[in-house]
């Protein structure tokens, strides 16, 4: 039931374009599986064999830290339509951070937004396609406000004051910046 790919293909691409929601997968070398759920419209495609997903500043920076440490990521997409499909990405993360030059080319494809904390570049070394013939079928609602008026509340100081605090280190003691 299981199909690969080495690019993404306008089958693909179309179908990420229908989803509101995806999941990241990180694993550092050693310590804890990392799976965070994504909303928002902050996925890109770049080429074929590239992704990028704005990254807003929460309550760890896993993913960042697995990347510097293992750099293996997955994305997976589900339809929770009647057209049942998983598809996986399977690759290679790189964070670029505010004040880099990719981060500046790539913010050129997003709305600016409070909180952005990093965008995230994945190098596809694969995709898989699967039935999800066992995920349910849900209707989706509306996007969630909460994190845009939080960040909007604290303020460019307050959000750095927060990552300081919070985001510089996973939860296994891993340095989530250079």
């Amino acid at each position: 039931m299981a199909d690969f790919f080495n690019a993404l293909e306008q089958k693909h691409i179309d179908f990420i374009s229908a989803q509101q929601m995806f999941f990241v997968a990180t694993a550092p070398k050693q310590g804890r599986i990392n799976l965070s759920p994504k909303g928002l419209d902050c996925f890109r495609i770049t080429s074929p064999t590239e992704v990028a997903y704005l990254d807003f500043v929460g309550s760890g920076n896993e993913t960042a830290a697995h990347l510097l440490d293992d750099g293996r990521i997955t994305v997976m997409f589900n339809s929770y339509t009647r057209n049942a499909l998983i598809l996986r990405i399977y690759g290679r993360g790189t964070s670029h951070a505010p004040g880099s030059a990719r981060f500046a080319d790539l913010m050129k494809m997003f709305d600016d937004a409070p909180g952005i904390r990093q965008i995230f570049t994945i190098a596809i070394d694969n995709l898989q396609t699967s039935c999800g013939y066992g995920v349910p079928i849900f209707e989706t609602g509306e996007e969630r406000q909460t994190l845009t008026k939080w960040a909007e509340k604290k303020g460019p100081k307050g959000i750095e004051d927060y990552f300081q605090e919070k985001n510089r280190v996973s939860i296994d003691g891993l340095p989530s910046v250079k």
